[in-house]
């Protein structure tokens, strides 16, 4: 009797699969593992079901919905590459628990906000350390730049030319590098916080932006320091998110940058295409969807709706 193949090493050779035709499956390939152990674990027949991806979908600790629609979402490519092998194979249905995804209102911060925010960080410990003046630095160049949190933490100092004011930003999102020039304001921002960085790291680390006995930063340092001064200034997320989030800065950037292109006139299609390319989207709708419907956008969006019901064109 032929012996079965363990669920583990179908989903391992479909994830190999994928990742040699140029998919990384970051998060899928964890999920996909999950429902490798569950199935395992609880189930009995050779073969990929409706009955079983739908369990799975609903073990969930998150009993949501779009919690279940993601899974199955995940699981549909995975039923798909083990049809070849298996006939019996059944794929579950699209949307079987509805639209996988949604888009969730993140909080765009007031340019109050911002300043309050980086304000507040002289409240973080140690007094007098290299955290406070880190973190002021790096909420004000995710807020002056739209830069991923990501990107961030990961600049080295040969990546900050501080004397034109250019970022570089290498290998991020989809292995793309590109080139972000800064407002003057924000480079020199950088340059006293070199400064200050220096006098508290005397040794040269090739990381740009340290902590306290030159330990580098990373995306949940940040997230913590953000979330307590959050807490310290009795702010509530505005939007669907439980919690305040780093990428909220970076959707704020580009909604403010959008505002600033209506208000200055200039032509929204072509400034929205270099706004895709500065903040290093692969297509044009990725930054459609960061546009939020904020009161001085829906303003403008209104008075033009007017214009056009009057005839006027604009």
């Amino acid at each position: 009797m032929k012996r079965a193949v363990p669920w583990s090493t179908r989903i391992e050779d479909y994830i190999v699969y994928r990742r040699s035709n140029g998919y990384a499956l970051t998060v899928e390939a964890g999920r996909l593992r999950q429902f490798a152990k569950f199935a395992e674990r609880t189930w009995h027949q050779d073969r990929l079901t409706i009955e079983l991806a739908t369990a799975w979908a609903r073990s969930s600790k998150l009993q949501t919905q779009i919690t279940w629609a993601r899974r199955i979402e995940v699981l549909r490519g995975f039923a798909k590459y083990w049809l070849r092998f298996d006939s019996n194979t059944e794929i579950p249905p699209r949307n079987m628990f509805g639209p996988p995804h949604r888009r969730l209102i993140p909080h765009i911060y007031t340019d109050e906000e911002i300043c309050s925010l980086m304000e507040a960080c002289v409240l973080l410990a140690p007094v007098n350390g290299l955290r406070p003046a880190t973190c002021r630095t790096v909420f004000g160049l995710l807020a002056a730049s739209g830069l991923r949190i990501s990107e961030a933490v990961n600049l080295t100092r040969a990546d900050v030319d501080l004397d034109t004011g250019v970022l570089t930003i290498r290998q991020a999102k989809f292995h793309k590098s590109r080139l972000v020039p800064l407002h003057p304001s924000v480079t020199s921002a950088l340059q006293i916080y070199a400064q200050r960085r220096d006098q508290y790291v005397p040794l040269p680390d090739k990381r740009f932006f340290l902590f306290d006995q030159a330990k580098p930063i990373n995306r949940r340092m940040i997230l913590y320091a953000l979330h307590d001064l959050c807490k310290q200034l009795g702010w509530r997320p505005r939007g669907d998110y439980p919690h305040h989030r780093l990428q909220d800065l970076r959707h704020t950037f580009i909604v403010h940058s959008t505002l600033q292109f209506y208000q200055q006139g200039i032509e929204i299609d072509k400034a929205v295409l270099a706004l895709s390319n500065y903040v290093g989207h692969s297509e044009i709708a990725h930054t459609y969807w960061y546009f939020t419907g904020i009161p001085e956008l829906m303003a403008i969006a209104g008075e033009r709706f007017h214009g056009y019901a009057q005839g006027v064109s604009r």
